[in-house]
């Protein structure tokens, strides 16, 4: 195997480490952005392809679906085969398939250019971050790079909209795809001289049962989970979730009786992998709340797409110094200790928009954002590094591969969940009391369903009946909005105990080789025992 430097020695990066970092975070911040950037120009591709609602779903569900389902796969595969070779397949990969779309002449062709996309990028987010793992081996230099990858993949996310929006105002929609070209030509230019080489030598050959088993698994659970969200709640969503489930299990056995398994299932013997998964995973769930902070920034408040993602450009900034700064909390604070105190912080952002209760709540929520942004950094970037400093280096690709697919398993489940509780409050407000006198049935009805047909119906009716019908659908939808935030900022503080609990033993990354932090007690976890069998 090739590395720029031993797993154990601790070396510290040079200007050619550096430089791989900015190579890598292109990618990352592209891949992250390309998750949001085609809400804006959905509208404009469907009328010129002709694109049914259908496949509107598909052509933005598509990939997400394939990234997630993935994963596991690509993060393993690239232990075998190398992580910079895959990367640069992956790179290749993408930019054809960006072209694809850009240049798609129905609905069909985007829908297939979007599944290669997602396939691709399946196979460059687990090796950028792995290789990261085999070019900062110091642990504050690691901590340092983990934070600039994980301040693009969350800053790319929020940037989506934005940076679509001005693509969308130039150019025609195929554009907010070409975004991917030069960055891709600059993965695959400097990539090779700049980028080690890491590959377990001793990983064996990949089982392709596994991997069908893993995409029966995800797959299914993703689909499920995002019906859910939409509130198509039948056998359909529920029996595909089931069905993932129930091929998860054959999936584990079978993970089980290899010798070299798809997935190393040893490596949740480590409490604090463990315990970094789940709190990742969490982290998602509690964060679907934002699709109801989105719609009350539009329907409530009346701005557009674009208006509301630039009202969300300060708690994306604060976020992107909130995962840079972590790291040089961990010096001096254990990262449990420094991780619960920023989920202290999230529920707090998320209690103070709880005030918000109809039009004019502006200002509360965008402080109420910043304040959970600036405590949701910690939770990002030091559950990263906890997650590489419990694994072996040859784990390390099926490690941040698990790490992102906990992230995509916890951001839908969380769209679900707090999409379900947040129409069940809001239809519950919506009683025939709440409905002012004058407003037709059908009417009533349509604005029971949601608060966009709210806003449709009151469009409809003339006079005060309109205008009442508005005011009573956005008091509930800010009602609806105060319990999500608040179930949100209640599994903030739970995480908070558990990542103060379980890992409070991690040593701040300024420590010296088995020294504690000041004022702390020595973990009782040696290196010995926390490490995973390689095999």
């Amino acid at each position: 195997m090739d590395t720029t430097a031993d797993a154990g020695s601790g070396a510290r990066a040079g200007r050619r480490e550096w430089l791989g970092l900015a190579v890598l975070a292109l990618p990352t911040l592209l891949l992250s952005l390309d998750l949001s950037v085609l809400y804006l120009a959905l509208p404009h591709l469907s009328a010129d392809l002709g694109a049914t609602g259908t496949e509107q779903l598909w052509i933005t569900d598509i990939y997400g679906f394939l990234i997630a389902g993935f994963l596991v796969t690509m993060g393993t595969l690239g232990d075998r085969v190398g992580r910079k070779r895959l990367l640069m397949i992956g790179g290749v990969a993408f930019a054809f398939a960006s072209v694809l779309a850009a240049f798609s002449v129905n609905p069909e062709m985007l829908i297939a250019s979007r599944a290669l996309m997602g396939i691709a990028g399946a196979t460059l987010m687990p090796s950028t971050l792995a290789l990261i793992s085999n070019m900062f081996t110091d642990p504050k230099q690691q901590g340092t790079a983990i934070g600039v990858w994980m301040a693009c993949f969350m800053g790319g996310m929020a940037l989506g909209p934005v940076f679509g929006g001005a693509l969308l105002d130039a150019f025609w929609w195929g554009s907010v795809f070409l975004l991917a070209v030069p960055v891709m030509l600059a993965l695959v230019v400097f990539g090779p001289a700049l980028l080690p080489e890491y590959r377990d030598e001793n990983a064996g050959k990949l089982d392709l049962a596994s991997v069908a088993l893993s995409l029966a698994t995800i797959l299914p659970v993703i689909y499920g989970l995002k019906e859910l969200a939409k509130l198509e709640v039948g056998v359909v969503s529920i029996g595909a979730i089931v069905v993932g489930l129930l091929v998860g299990v054959v999936f584990v056995k079978r993970q089980r009786s290899l010798e070299n398994p798809l997935l190393d299932l040893r490596l949740f013997n480590n409490k604090t992998f463990t315990a970094a998964i789940a709190i990742t995973t969490a982290g998602g769930i509690m964060s679907g709340s934002y699709l109801l902070i989105n719609l009350y920034l539009q329907t409530v408040e009346g701005l557009s797409p674009l208006q509301a993602a630039l009202w969300l450009l300060p708690s994306a900034a604060t976020t992107v110094v909130s995962v840079m700064v972590a790291p040089m909390i961990a010096r001096k604070i254990r990262p449990g200790f420094a991780i619960a105190g920023g989920l202290v912080a999230v529920a707090a952002g998320y209690v103070l928009i709880t005030f918000v209760d109809g039009p004019g709540g502006l200002a509360i929520v965008v402080a109420g954002l910043v304040l959970s942004a600036a405590g949701a950094g910690p939770m990002g970037s030091l559950g990263t590094g906890l997650v590489f400093s419990s694994v072996p280096m040859e784990k390390m690709g099926s490690a941040s591969s698990l790490s992102e697919t906990g992230g995509e398993f916890g951001i839908a489940m969380g769209v679900a969940t707090m999409g379900v509780i947040g129409t069940a409050v809001y239809r519950g407000e919506m009683t025939d009391a709440a409905i002012p006198a004058g407003v037709p049935v059908e009417a009533a009805e349509s604005a029971r369903e949601s608060i966009a047909g709210a806003a449709a119906a009151a469009q409809s009716i003339a006079g005060s009946a309109g205008e009442g019908l508005l005011a009573v659908a956005r008091t509930a939808f800010s009602n609806s909005l105060s319990v999500t935030v608040t179930v949100s900022a209640s599994m903030a503080l739970l995480l908070a105990i558990v990542a103060a609990t379980v890992l409070r033993h991690a040593p701040a990354t300024g420590a010296g080789d088995g020294e504690a932090p000041e004022g702390a007690e020595a973990p009782e976890e040696t290196k010995e025992e926390a490490a995973v069998p390689a095999g």
